[in-house]
């Protein structure tokens, strides 16, 4: 997967991202979780590093969610 610069930070991201709003509000119903925090991982397996995420989609459900997916791939 080609990578990019974030802006002045230097931090490099996917150059594809994985948008995680409809994942617990916003267009309809929040997905079943466990199938969402699949979702993520699917993604992560594809070099995906750029997940979108908001405050305002719950208020912090979704934050959670990717945190709790993410978390078998810190460092």
């Amino acid at each position: 997967m080609n990578q990019r610069i974030l802006g002045k930070s230097n931090l490099k991201v996917s150059v594809l991202g994985l948008g995680c709003m409809g994942m617990s509000s916003g267009y309809g119903p929040a997905g079943e979780i466990q199938a969402m925090i699949s979702v993520i991982r699917s993604a992560v397996e594809s070099d995906v590093t750029f997940f979108d995420t908001a405050e305002i989609y719950g208020p912090c459900k979704n934050e959670e969610l990717v945190g709790e997916a993410l978390a078998p791939f810190r460092e």
